[in-house]
């Protein structure tokens, strides 16, 4: 029963969390995403890059309020920098909208014109990055870094394998599951959300009906301007900023978009945690825990790894080809009749 215990809490500390809180993080990216596409109709390629100046943003933020001698206690203070940062976002993604997007609207410009532009809006924000924060790393996490210690579970279990729970940990699940709630709610629930979803359905019979175009618009960004900063500044939290990495994130939250069927936020959420999982379960070294869940007899000896962790990205785009080849609309999109 002990080795049973073990094993457990070996995959809850080694696996469960820190899937759980990847995929938080990617939920908040692929919602971003989907929100563009299901509403402004593009892909957009600077989505990452959004993320990344967002929580740079935090970052000066941040530091401008611990100088201050402002602090949350056992929480980290970049949870006001981070609320200081979405309106600045906000006022970025909306100029940005107004400078570029919004032309090519006016014209019916076709989708991969708006890639392309997207494109050149992230290189414009990777140079705005390097000019901000610089191309090193920062780091800005404060406050208690632990909720459950390795030391302390020991101590009040008494088994050989400890369960961590980091602060970021919780905070990436905790936000995640109140801020896709919220967004349901807001979709479900508002005029303005109804008046979105309407936007995304048929565009035509929704200006038709008296809806605002260029209020759906501002909106859909301010929205963006949440999801990007809440995701980014989590992920710096958790792993430690360093500016270009949040490009890698750009493959897995589209697989996670595309997974759970774009424009479907619910889709967005459970394709996350599906692509989240399956990076970390197929780069995980299996041998502990089969030692202590399989009899001594069955023990493996190699580290049972199905992939290096140097592959942990290539699954992410596997599962973009598998599900476009087997079901392009996704788990919750609607099928191409």
């Amino acid at each position: 029963m002990t080795d049973l215990l073990n094993g457990l809490i070996h995959l809850t500390s080694m696996l469960v969390l820190p899937g759980l809180a990847y995929g938080s993080q990617l939920a908040f990216g692929a919602l971003g995403v989907t929100l563009i596409f299901g509403v402004l109709r593009f892909s957009n390629f600077a989505h990452a890059e959004g993320m990344s100046l967002g929580t740079a943003v935090c970052i000066l933020l941040t530091l401008w309020l611990q100088g201050k001698g402002i602090a949350l206690g056992p929480l980290p203070t970049a949870l006001i920098g981070m609320c200081l940062a979405v309106p600045v976002m906000a006022l970025v993604f909306i100029g940005t909208d107004r400078a570029l997007y919004q032309h090519f609207r006016r014209i019916n410009a076709r989708p991969e014109v708006f890639m392309i532009v997207s494109a050149g809006v992230m290189l414009i924000m990777n140079g705005a990055i390097r000019l901000i924060v610089g191309p090193d790393g920062r780091e800005f996490e404060d406050g208690e870094r632990f909720i459950v210690t390795a030391g302390g579970f020991r101590a009040w279990s008494g088994l050989a394998e400890p369960l961590v729970l980091k602060t970021s940990q919780a905070m990436n699940i905790g936000l995640a599951l109140a801020g896709g709630f919220a967004l349901f709610l807001f979709l479900n629930r508002t005029r303005s959300g109804r008046s979105m979803r309407a936007y995304a359905d048929n565009r035509n019979l929704a200006l038709l009906s008296g809806v605002d175009p260029d209020r759906i618009v501002r909106l859909t960004w301010v929205l963006v301007a949440v999801l990007s900063v809440t995701g980014g500044v989590l992920f710096g939290l958790d792993k430690g900023y360093r500016p270009f990495v949040y490009q890698q994130l750009l493959l897995p939250m589209f697989a996670a978009a595309v997974v759970g069927g774009l424009g479907s936020p619910l889709g967005a959420i459970a394709g996350s945690m599906i692509v989240a999982f399956s990076e970390l379960a197929l780069t995980f070294a299996w041998k502990k825990a089969l030692g202590y869940l399989l009899p001594a007899a069955w023990a493996p000896e190699g580290l049972m790894q199905f992939l290096s962790t140097d592959y942990k990205f290539a699954i992410s785009f596997l599962i973009l080809v598998v599900v476009l080849l087997v079901r392009p609309a996704g788990l919750f999109g609607k099928p191409v009749k």
